[in-house]
């Protein structure tokens, strides 16, 4: 894929999420409210967008049809006649919103699907991937560039999936912070201290990617399986957190995806494929 192409599919892969994120927020935002008139209150915890959200919101896009189905035009606020459901001009705005913005979204993965569709990593690799679907493949093929990647540890790097230099998974720590150059207003050289990685490219991988290799029941998820409970049986971390033990074996699963992406992405590009440092030193392999 050309540079510009790459371009292309970059700015349509974060305008979706941005739509996305906004959708969702507009979504909790008209759940809650509906919630409150059941007599839930505000500070009770839920699931984002779980069963009964999505019930209540399907209730509410039915009411919202029905009346718009008997408006000739946009109605304005002191000519909205609404509903037992939907009873403000205030209410029916922000439902709008939300539709609109769920019809933003199809439009966009409708956009994006032709491009990962002839991308040769898509047809070579990912779509026989359980646990990875168009758009996904739209955030790999436009976030990493293989030209650039020397070798597999070069794309955990970019992804944020390394180790620093203190043995501890690569974050947003002060001590993991680099020095990083930039250009000021004023045209003079400055320096800043800057993350080392792609935080959009991350948060995708481990938020989006890995969930849905264990809910897929994906072969990686084996991986994942083995290292959580190898982790659970561990000395060493018989201390630690359920939570940051399952960040722990998603991490390793997605580094083990990522070497796979790496030798068949140069395989489908016809470049050289360096094996990472456990098959080519130590001859360890994984099944994948």
């Amino acid at each position: 894929m050309e540079k510009l192409e790459r371009s292309v599919l970059k700015a349509m892969m974060r305008g979706k999420y941005d739509v996305q994120k906004t959708r969702i927020q507009t979504g909790l935002r008209l759940v809650n409210n509906f919630k409150a008139r059941l007599g839930q209150d505000p500070g009770e915890k839920e699931e984002e967008l779980d069963k009964k959200s999505q019930m209540i919101l399907r209730n509410i896009r039915a009411r919202y049809k029905k009346i718009t189905d008997g408006i000739a035009r946009y109605p304005t606020p002191t000519s909205f006649k609404g509903d037992r459901l939907i009873s403000s001009f205030t209410e029916f705005s922000l439902i709008q919103l939300y539709i609109n913005l769920e019809g933003s979204e199809k439009e966009i993965d409708a956009r994006i699907k032709p491009w990962v569709d002839r991308h040769p990593l898509w047809k070579g690799f990912l779509k026989d991937i359980k646990g990875v679907g168009p758009t996904m493949a739209g955030v790999i093929i436009s976030e990493f560039d293989i030209h650039k990647a020397k070798y597999a540890s070069s794309l955990w790097a970019y992804a944020g999936l390394d180790v620093a230099k203190d043995g501890k998974g690569r974050s947003k720590r002060k001590e993991h912070l680099v020095d990083k150059e930039y250009i000021d207003k004023k045209g003079k050289t400055k320096t800043k201290k800057s993350i080392t990685y792609n935080p959009f490219l991350k948060s995708k991988l481990m938020g989006v990617l890995s969930k849905s290799f264990i809910q897929s029941k994906s072969p990686y998820k084996d991986i994942y399986d083995n290292i959580k409970h190898r982790l659970e049986h561990h000395a060493d971390y018989k201390d630690v957190s359920k939570g940051h033990r399952d960040m722990m074996a998603r991490r390793y699963m997605v580094k083990i995806f990522l070497i796979d992406l790496y030798v068949a992405w140069k395989e489908v590009e016809g470049l050289e494929a360096y094996p990472p440092y456990h098959v080519a030193k130590l001859g360890m392999t994984h099944k994948g």
